[in-house]
């Protein structure tokens, strides 16, 4: 007699073979929920991150003007306590030949807040306004590109130059840390130059690394801004608006001239930071990532 076909909502025999839906790989020995743990636990490969990283370039190239000038000028303020709690540590710590790398801590502080707080700062857009013109390749996006970045660039300046006149002018720093302010503006003014321009590449290449981290990343945000915030520091990096705190602080209190905080430090520091976040790190992530984007998905 032939078998009987199992009842509606029956369970299959021992010897029925399961839906390949349900069965693991052959030897794996997972279960369905262990699976599920694996999958969730797989990193994103660098396609996935580049396409994560450029819709949110899109995004941020949509958003109205009065957003992005509000939220630039808002990280130009608050890039300042990068400035602020550095030489505050370094006025009270004591004199060792280690303080001054305790001290670089604080240089964190500034880009923990404009990050953390998801405000506007120019070295993050010169990576995820880049990759929508590069994957696009059309006129209109380059213009929206320029329009974001000199947006966001005049925003961060003007939240510096607030945050420098309250540091030069309110009486809202405790004496004994004029000095450490001093100090730091005359060690980050003797770079020449090209010093400037080669110090800026490494800065750029670090906050688009940090960009690429963190969009691949989940619960670890504040160690990674801290670990490559503190390693601009601690190299003597240069960064466009962190470092602009500094050298307007540095006019408004006449440690420097404007002519040396313009030729000096912002116009080498700016290109330093455009080419190592775009020309180098944008261009070789898109190297990377070009053959995966555009094949095929049937055939992988």
């Amino acid at each position: 007699m032939a078998d009987k076909a199992p009842k509606d909502g029956a369970k299959p025999k021992q010897d029925e073979p399961a839906s390949p839906a349900q069965d693991p790989p052959p030897g794996s020995g997972l279960s369905r929920k262990e699976r599920q743990q694996v999958r969730e636990s797989v990193r994103h490969r660098p396609a996935v991150v580049y396409e994560i990283i450029r819709v949110q370039g899109e995004i941020e190239l949509r958003r109205p003007w009065s957003a992005l000038w509000w939220s630039g000028v808002a990280a130009g303020i608050s890039i300042g306590f990068s400035f602020l709690t550095e030489a505050a540590l370094s006025a009270h710590l004591p004199a060792s030949e280690w303080s001054p790398i305790i001290a670089k801590l604080g240089y964190a502080v500034g880009f923990l807040i404009v990050i953390l707080g998801h405000q506007q700062l120019f070295t993050e857009n010169v990576l995820t306004a880049v990759l929508p013109v590069m994957a696009r390749k059309q006129v209109h996006w380059l213009l929206k590109m320029l329009r974001l970045w000199g947006t966001v660039l005049a925003a961060n300046i003007a939240g510096c130059i607030i945050f420098a006149m309250a540091l030069a002018y309110l009486p809202v720093v405790p004496s004994d840390v004029v000095p450490a302010l001093a100090d730091i503006v005359t060690k980050v003014m003797s770079n020449s130059p090209w010093e400037m321009f080669a110090k800026g590449i490494g800065a750029g290449w670090l906050i688009a690394a940090l960009v690429w981290i963190l969009s691949s990343t989940e619960n670890v945000e504040f160690v990674v801004i801290t670990l490559l915030t503190y390693l601009i520091a601690l190299f003597g990096f240069t960064h466009i608006v962190a470092g602009s705190v500094e050298a307007i602080y540095g006019v408004a209190t006449g440690i420097i001239g404007p002519e040396t905080a313009v030729f000096r430090f912002f116009l080498p520091t700016l290109a330093g930071n455009v080419f190592g976040g775009t020309v180098l790190f944008s261009v070789l992530s898109y190297a990377q990532v070009r053959e995966e984007i555009y094949a095929d998905p049937s055939e992988s």
